[in-house]
């Protein structure tokens, strides 16, 4: 994966480059999201699609860092907001899981 695709100027991409800058678009993407949801709602918001924004563009960004650099510090900047978005879904399910089992929930 680290074969040469294109080379612009100075630039030069590869597959796991590629995956790298998917995951820093859809991680800066969770942005215009919350934006979007604050907008709507006229008050601060941080909908579940941040969430998942956050946790694919730090798996994305993540395995570039691992497998595609191997750059200890872009591991530790991405694993620990995946740990963070990761368990922000967790808690997340565990409480619609608590709301649908409880009596007159519906």
């Amino acid at each position: 994966m680290n074969e040469v695709i294109l080379q612009i100027h100075n630039v030069t991409i590869t597959p796991w480059k590629l995956v790298g800058y998917g995951g820093a678009l859809l991680f800066t993407g969770r942005w215009f999201v919350q934006l979007y949801a604050t907008r709507k709602l006229k008050r601060v918001a941080v909908p579940m699609a941040f969430w998942y924004l956050s946790m694919v563009g730090s798996m994305m960004t993540l395995s570039y860092f691992i497998w595609g650099k191997n750059d200890s510090v872009g591991i530790l900047q991405n694993a620990f907001p995946m740990f963070v978005a990761s368990y922000n879904l967790y808690v997340h399910a565990r409480h619609r899981a608590a709301q649908s089992g409880s009596p007159g929930a519906g």
